[in-house]
């Protein structure tokens, strides 16, 4: 008897134990010699396996480049709306808030439904959504409009890693990870630049953007494999669709309005939602029979402790290019154009050197690459902390973003290969939801909350001087932030973390 590929939907006619699979149909046990469990997968050097991973960088490129393009914009969506801070972060937060609320349920519906096919409804979903967020009116039906794109990013993100953590050989997964993580440098690289450019201009120019490259995923996704599992159970954790959202709307709600309300029986009853609806999420998912999140997942330490260092990271990530952004135009008076293109060295770095790392973690385990990147992460944070108010480039700015390439170049990669390989092959659409959710929770909160900590309100972003002194505050925030994730690293993680993942036990 030879082995299914375990949940493996085929969609060409491949040969599997010697025997023809028709287009769309489940592997199967069939009769014929028995063949590894990794046959018929993809490698990294095959057209297939360089066209889903085309597939997959250009359609989470496009939701990087748009986060990017939104940090650029947000001085100039602040002139035009007359908007306040407030409102300015939830151009960020309202994207944040459904896609950390929502991605979850995409990496489920990917291994239920089809990852391919719930990655391409995300991708055509994320294109309507710009268009909609292009052609608002006003502050409040902008942060809808990112509201629909959180949902549509939702179903995109997870699917991208998962394709790729189901579709290719063991061997190649990691390096493939590596290269969808450097080769999104491109787009982290080009959204400042092209999103600077196109932002002087007219920022609502930025967002159309995302069309065309809508259009050539879906084409290059018409021959990509399909893959989802199996045994997936069909309930849906109905209670945890309204809690997550919940909680994570009242705690943002509460932390962006706290500076300028303060502990106003809104902004109170906001928090006490948040935490509540955050405390029943977790005794919910302990006792339903479908949980979103299985319990089962965190007994692995690894898994744990991988997703509580992205907690860290992604906070300070997310927080340092929201104020920076900010600070270069407001207190250092650079043009858009200027402020996106300042964090191009660190983009170009992680490009030629993710792939890189993620071979040295296969071979050597992960454990110490991601020791050396978050602590170089510490070090680029201090240094960026240090800049005045009118700053070189060159002796004040570009040694912390090179510094932050080099760090984020040691650390993604195996970070996110970790997690993925501490599930088992079955819930990987699971596992990058999990964690993807968790990097975006991170930033929806770091966010929030930063303004806040650093004394930053109303609008205070409009005074060059007071933006400068909270820039350089939020900056050793965000190094506390990674010290922590260093540390948790050292004391928790397995000396030999793999990112390799065993066979399912099946």
């Amino acid at each position: 008897m030879c082995a299914p590929v375990a949940g493996y939907v085929v969609h060409s006619t491949d040969e599997v134990c010697g025997n023809a699979v028709d287009t769309g149909a489940v592997a199967q046990e069939v009769t014929g010699p028995v063949v590894p469990l990794d046959s018929g997968l993809l490698r990294t050097s095959e057209p297939a396996g360089r066209l889903l991973l085309a597939a997959t960088v250009l359609g989470s490129g496009m939701a990087f480049l748009d986060g990017t393009v939104a940090n650029v914009a947000l001085p100039h969506i602040g002139a035009d709306f007359h908007a306040d801070l407030a409102g300015l972060q939830w151009v960020v937060n309202g994207y944040t808030l459904t896609l950390a609320s929502l991605i979850l349920v995409g990496g489920s519906l990917g291994d239920r439904l089809g990852r391919r096919r719930v990655y391409a409804w995300g991708v055509g979903g994320f294109a309507v959504a710009s268009v909609l967020t292009a052609l608002a009116p006003t502050i409040q039906l902008l942060v809808l409009a990112r509201l629909l794109q959180g949902v549509a990013g939702a179903l995109l993100t997870p699917g991208s890693l998962a394709m790729l953590q189901a579709s290719f050989h063991r061997d190649d997964r990691m390096r493939a990870i590596g290269a969808w993580t450097g080769t999104l440098g491109i787009a982290t690289a080009g959204g400042p630049v092209v999103g600077g450019w196109l932002v002087g201009i007219d920022w609502r120019i930025a967002f159309w953007i995302n069309v065309p490259i809508a259009a050539v995923v879906l084409w290059l996704l018409r021959t990509a494999p399909e893959s989802r599992d199996a045994d997936a159970h069909r309930g849906v954790d109905l209670p945890a669709l309204v809690l997550a959202p919940l909680a994570l709307a009242g705690l943002s709600w509460a932390l962006t309005a706290w500076p300028d309300t303060g502990a106003s029986p809104p902004t109170v009853a906001a928090l006490v939602i948040g935490v509540c609806a955050a405390t029943a999420f977790v005794i919910v998912e302990r006792h339903v029979q479908f949980p979103m999140v299985p319990p089962s997942l965190w007994r692995n330490r690894d898994f744990s402790i991988i997703n509580l260092v992205t907690l860290m990271v992604y906070g300070a990530l997310a927080g340092s290019m929201f104020v920076l952004a900010v600070y270069l135009q407001l207190s250092a008076g650079w043009s858009p154009l200027a402020a996106g293109a300042a964090t191009v060295p660190m983009s170009v770095m992680m490009f030629f050197l993710a792939s890189r790392f993620g071979g040295v973690a296969t071979r050597y385990g992960a454990r110490g690459p991601m020791l050396a990147g978050g602590s170089t992460l510490v070090v680029a944070f201090g240094s960026l902390a240090l800049a005045p108010d009118h700053p070189s480039y060159v002796t004040q700015i570009l040694p912390g973003v090179v510094l932050m390439g080099l760090g984020l170049s040691m650390l993604v990669a195996p970070l996110t290969g970790t997690v993925l390989a501490a599930a088992p092959d079955h819930l990987s659409g699971l596992a990058s939801g999990i964690n993807n959710a968790v990097s975006r929770t991170a930033g929806l909160l770091v966010i929030a909350a930063l303004p806040l900590v650093v004394g930053l309100s109303g609008s205070d972003y409009r005074v060059g001087p007071v933006v400068g002194h909270a820039y350089r505050s939020a900056m050793w925030w965000c190094a506390g932030l990674i010290l922590v994730g260093v540390l948790l690293m050292a004391v928790g993680l397995q000396r030999r973390a793999s990112p390799n993942r065993r066979p399912d036990p099946k």
